[in-house]
């Protein structure tokens, strides 16, 4: 029997300001777009301006940034004493890219500059010991960091113990005791005002190149090209695709498409990509997963290389590896995720969070984590024991800020660090349990009472079958680039008849759909099962996400479902439709017993 496995959520009643539909339709946009972005916060004239006009208006001043005026200062006086600086960058895409982009503006800035990218094993997240003792033997009178370093109280201690300044660029939690560091450039400091803290480890180190180069002939221009970097770092980090970071996305985007640096070239085409068709998905699934498996499985420092170099014969050999490195992550973590779920099989059904430990490679256990967190629809640790210590990443379901939980655990770790959704942490072995009750309890306090585990769907229209055409698909592409916080929007259409079912290689199934008079093809992902709960002649409403697929020279509309109910089941949602506007949840109420909508009706599911 067909029965939904998500809690839907339909949008609010919103009272659409007239002057902001006005201004909507001077820019060609629907007032059912205006609707879908207010949804989104998107509520003012000035807001819609910002998402809609052009994207070098949505860059923000970076000497607003905290201790941005003290960083140029030391950085200035560097350069005078032709002194050289260690760069040391976090070993994920987010730290790689932003590593990518502080060197190349350094060394334009005309300093000496060296990259630096920490062992994931051997010495974990944060600034290590390990980087201090290079720069010294180096030679190097300053460290700059790049999306870390904002807990490295120790190491930036043992840093000026030898007569070396840190100039930290990081965008996670600010923790109350901090580092005696040089420059905490920390858009995330409670004191500072800079006007959009949303920005991703490679978003910072990028208003740093903005800084550094903006006095320089070309400078200004030069620091834009390093946007392609920092889009990429945004996505990877799931960071919102919103203000200044779609602002960046756009940017980088446009520089993607039409002229890569020469890494991303080779990396693009070593995956069978074309430069010109890149989009957000794109990075989301080809280039940054690429980027994360050598540091997973291999050496990150070859996915840092390969960012830095402009030797088309170097980028094709490192891209060459990358490919290598990520073909194994992906058996390593098939593996890891088929053990994970086997080992939390049996738990409480009720749990505020997943949380296991095992042995796995250190460098799977964040995909581990963000697997489960997405099938559970839970927060999940997963944690890997080596010599005593475990070691582990955390992944948020929604709801539940892991950065402040672990905060509140912290007289139980060695160290942790990160930002709501997404975490890390070590910790001594014996101490596992004590940990893992006290964070299911501050999970379920963040939850609340009564919060079902299953997870929910943000739809944000409602149609009937009729209401799925061409101009909808050219309505929501208005909304690009869409990405983290600013994702495609879902859309409930209700009212299709299957004519056909199949079940397809990988996991899908595919349907057939009529509407009418005419069909549209439905594809859904990963549900296999699907196959063998609904057949021909059944009436279905399905939540899925509209898009335009090319085959043969010819365009036609597909659904990818994600969920799907016996038709009927918000009936008294479409009744009340207006032209295919965003309706009210409270319509709810007319749909129903086992109303989709209804079964995930409670707040915050």
């Amino acid at each position: 029997m067909l029965e939904p496995r998500f809690a839907w959520h339909l949008p609010a009643p919103l009272e659409l300001d007239p002057a902001l539909v006005a201004e909507g339709a001077e820019r060609g946009v629907s007032e059912r777009l205006v609707g879908i972005l207010a949804g989104r916060g998107i509520a003012t004239v000035a807001e819609l301006e910002g998402y809609l006009g052009p994207a070098l208006a949505g860059l923000h001043d970076p000497a607003l940034l905290p201790d941005a005026d003290r960083l140029l200062e030391r950085l200035t006086r560097l350069r005078t004493d032709r002194g050289s600086v260690l760069v040391f960058g976090d070993f994920d895409a987010d730290g790689l890219t932003g590593l990518a982009i502080m060197v190349r503006a350094l060394r334009r800035f005309g300093l000496a500059a060296e990259p630096y990218v920490p062992s994931r094993l051997d010495e974990g997240h944060g600034l290590s010991s390990r980087a201090v003792e290079a720069a010294a033997a180096g030679g190097h009178a300053v460290i700059v960091t790049v999306d870390t370093g904002s807990s490295s109280v120790v190491q930036v201690a043992e840093a000026n113990e030898r007569g070396i300044d840190v100039l930290i660029t990081d965008h996670h939690r600010v923790p109350e005791l901090r580092p005696a560091a040089y420059a905490l450039v920390n858009p995330h400091r409670p004191e500072a005002t800079y006007p959009d803290p949303r920005l991703a480890g490679s978003g910072v180190a990028f208003k740093i190149a903005q800084l550094l180069l903006a006095g320089l002939p070309g400078g200004p221009d030069a620091a834009l090209g390093l946007a392609e970097l920092a889009a990429i770092g945004t996505v990877a980090d799931v960071a919102p695709i919103l203000g200044e970071n779609r602002a960046i996305a756009r940017i980088g985007l446009d520089r993607i498409r039409t002229a890569p640096l020469t890494g991303l070239a080779a990396l693009l085409a070593r995956a069978g990509q074309t430069p010109g068709s890149v989009d957000l998905e794109t990075v989301s699934f080809v280039i940054a997963p690429r980027l994360n498996a050598a540091g997973r499985v291999g050496s990150a420092t070859e996915a840092a290389l390969l960012l830095l170099t402009d030797d088309p014969a170097e980028a094709a050999r490192l891209a060459d590896a990358l490919e290598g490195h990520n073909l194994d992550r992906r058996v390593m973590t098939r593996k890891a995720v088929q053990e994970a779920n086997a080992a939390v099989a049996s738990e409480p059904g009720d749990a505020a969070a997943t949380l296991v430990k095992g042995d796995w490679p250190i460098g799977v256990i964040g995909l581990v984590a963000a697997r489960l967190a997405e099938e559970r629809g839970r927060p999940a640790v997963v944690g890997t024991q080596s010599d005593g210590v475990i070691r582990a990443s955390c992944r948020s379901a929604g709801g539940v800020d892991l950065a402040a939980i672990l905060a509140a655990c912290d007289d139980l770790l060695t160290r942790h660090g990160g930002h709501p959704g997404a975490a890390g942490l070590e910790l001594p072995a014996e101490r596992w349990e004590a940990f893992r009750v006290r964070f299911l309890d501050l999970a379920g306090a963040s939850l609340g009472p009564g919060e079902p585990a299953r997870p929910g769907l943000n739809v944000e229209l409602v149609l009937p079958a009729l209401g799925l055409d061409y101009a909808l698909i050219a309505d929501l592409a208005r909304l690009a680039p869409t990405g983290p916080g600013n994702a495609d929007p879902l859309i409930v259409v209700a009212g299709l008849t299957i004519t056909r079912v199949r079940a397809a290689a990988g996991g899908h199934t595919q349907l057939t759909l009529k509407r009418r008079l005419d069909v549209v093809d439905g594809i859904a992902f990963g549900w296999t099962e699907l196959a063998g709960l609904v057949g021909e002649g059944d009436r279905i409403d399905v939540v899925a996400r509209p898009v335009i697929r090319s085959f043969g020279g010819y365009e036609s509309l597909q659904l990818e479902i994600r969920d799907a109910a016996p038709s009927g089941s918000i009936a008294g949602v479409v009744a009340r439709l207006a032209g295919g506007t965003a309706v009210s949840s409270a319509a709810n109420a007319a749909a129903g017993p086992g109303a989709p909508a209804a079964a995930g009706a409670r707040s915050g599911s």
